[in-house]
């Protein structure tokens, strides 16, 4: 183990602390687990920067810190549907989960072609990511219907059509060997 892997295990450890937080019976809930979310978004970056930096990369890395990425948003989206109880919401949730899905296998299948670069990070997934990451942000920090719920979700929908156009990039990119037997 090495610093860049143990900080992407604390955003795998912070889940259910995001989770006790969301549900704790105090008034300031909404906002530990924002607090939270955030120490998390920011060991996202940190861990691949660090590991970029030092050299220090591993396959455990490789394999625990997308699966990380993906698991932390795919519970606070699920967090905040059941708390907005709103279509909404429901929406660009579901694009953001599906979308996860869709590249995560697709990901594994080019990889199983030795293609896995043809459908690596492009840059709207990382404007993607950002957009989440604020919007999710916002909407756990403060109650469901409130003046900053409207500017996460505003954050949300640019987060849901990044996640199509860089879905789209990704499908693109593996069309070729996708329907190559077709």
């Amino acid at each position: 183990m090495n610093i860049p892997n143990i900080i992407t295990s604390v955003r795998v450890v912070l889940i259910p602390v995001i989770i006790i937080l969301y549900y704790l019976p105090v008034p300031w809930h909404y906002l530990a687990a924002s607090f939270a979310f955030i120490i998390a978004s920011i060991s996202d970056w940190l861990d691949g920067y660090l590991a970029r930096k030092w050299d220090q990369h591993t396959k455990f890395g490789a394999f625990i810190d997308p699966v990380a990425d993906k698991l932390i948003v795919a519970v606070a989206l699920v967090l905040l549907v059941e708390a907005h109880s709103s279509v909404w919401l429901t929406i660009p949730a579901m694009i953001i989960i599906g979308r996860e899905i869709v590249i995560s296998a697709l990901r594994e299948w080019m990889a199983e072609l030795g293609k896995r670069t043809s459908v690596a990070v492009s840059f709207i997934g990382k404007l993607k990511t950002t957009f989440q990451m604020i919007s999710i942000i916002v909407l756990l920090s403060d109650a469901p219907g409130s003046p900053a719920a409207l500017v996460g979700m505003v954050c949300l929908y640019v987060a849901a059509v990044l996640t199509l156009w860089s879905m789209f990039i990704y499908v693109r990119a593996a069309w070729s060997d996708l329907t190559e037997d077709l």
